[in-house]
């Protein structure tokens, strides 16, 4: 993207895909481009308009059953993979990662079918979890440990060949018994597809505004050419803090446990 254009972030129907809070993801996004020289936009896509081309960051949150499975059918009538092969940037929560794959459980018993953008499977799980949840990003990430929680009782599977987001250290993740060489249980996805990238997860918080780490990797992969962060920015100073106080509590609480 042009470093004078606006960076566009897309939410995709909030209405829908809204019920935790993810829709925050998006004001920690724009926030943190502007506080780096890049301008940014945040593009509200409502429920029954089409997917916008043109934008450089798209989020989906977490949702009830019923409206996952609408948001799924808009989900497919766009072009959502072209968006990402000519370099955008998806970041899919809960519902929203259960809505970028093959398959996913709805209230009627029945499996519907997802947007197919990445290759994972979700079917139901018993018992719903509900708590904290500590992952540990794949290395290549360059991310330090992500923090947050999860309320859900799907069960992702990832297809042979799809990378994880990270390792659970804490909570369920994914849940469909799936381990890394620790024996750990898998989080999420994380997906390099063309010339974009495609990141979902069970983290709820919002993640970005958790895990500011996460935030400026989506920006630097959508804008290579994004300005350093200044480390004596009064902002960024503030939220990264506040980011490390959590973790650092939540560390605790673990270690407590």
């Amino acid at each position: 993207m042009s470093a004078t254009s606006a960076l566009r972030i897309a939410l995709i129907y909030p209405e829908l895909l809204g019920t935790y809070g993810d829709g925050g993801n998006a004001l920690i996004l724009q926030a943190r481009s502007d506080w780096r020289g890049q301008p940014a936009e945040v593009v509200p896509v409502p429920a029954g308009q089409p997917l916008p081309s043109d934008c450089d960051v798209y989020l989906l949150g977490g949702g009830e059953d019923e409206p996952q499975a609408l948001a799924a059918a808009g989900v497919r009538s766009g072009d959502l993979a072209g968006a990402v092969a000519g370099g955008a940037v998806v970041l899919a929560v809960c519902a929203g990662l259960q809505v970028i794959g093959t398959r996913f459980p709805g209230t009627d018993g029945h499996l519907h079918d997802g947007a197919g953008l990445v290759d994972l499977d979700t079917a139901p799980g018993t018992p719903r979890v509900v708590g904290d949840l500590v992952v540990q990003p794949r290395p290549e990430t360059g991310l330090p440990l992500l923090y947050g929680y999860e309320n859900h009782s799907g069960r992702t599977t990832l297809g042979e060949g799809v990378c994880a987001l990270g390792g659970v250290r804490r909570g369920l993740g994914n849940g469909a018994g799936q381990r890394d060489e620790r024996g750990r249980g898998y989080e999420g996805v994380w997906a390099p597809t063309g010339r974009g990238l495609v990141v979902g997860s069970y983290l709820h918080g919002p993640v970005l505004a958790q895990n500011p780490h996460l935030a400026d990797l989506l920006l630097e992969a959508v804008c290579p050419d994004l300005p350093v962060a200044d480390p004596h920015d009064p902002r960024l100073v503030r939220a990264d803090s506040a980011a490390a106080t959590l973790r650092a509590a939540r560390a605790r609480q673990t270690r407590v446990r």
